[in-house]
């Protein structure tokens, strides 16, 4: 079993950076891909990156191309999400996920453990 703990949120103005962490307990991170998701008040859960199980693939969503970079450290079993020029449209719960399907995927439903997510906050 994978147990995932974000971390890193907070409130930040517009065009501001984050760095969220997600570590993981449990056997078998480096077998896993990982992926970044997050759901705004009132929206439905979107797709934010992912990362293949050797740091190989990775995978942006359109909104967030070109100003968020996801990164792991699979001797640290964690996984990072660098997020700059911030945007009060990226204020939302942000949340990791590990998959078995090690290239990565942008779909939720092939996520098979999630953590509890942590908010961001982007102030005008």
């Amino acid at each position: 079993q994978v147990q995932l703990v974000e971390s890193g949120g907070g409130l930040v103005q517009a065009g501001g950076s984050l760095r969220l962490s997600c570590a993981t307990s449990g056997r078998g991170f480096s077998r896993y891909a990982m992926g970044w998701f997050r759901q705004a008040p009132g929206k439905e859960r979107e797709f934010v990156t992912s990362i293949a199980w050797n740091g190989g693939d990775r995978y942006y969503g359109d909104s967030v191309k070109g100003r968020f970079t996801v990164s792991r450290d699979n001797a640290k079993n964690t996984v990072y999400l660098q997020m700059n020029s911030l945007k009060p449209e990226d204020t939302a719960v942000y949340s990791c996920a590990a998959s078995t399907i090690i290239g990565g995927t942008q779909f939720a439903e092939e996520y098979d453990h999630w953590g509890q997510g942590t908010q961001v906050t982007v102030s005008s």
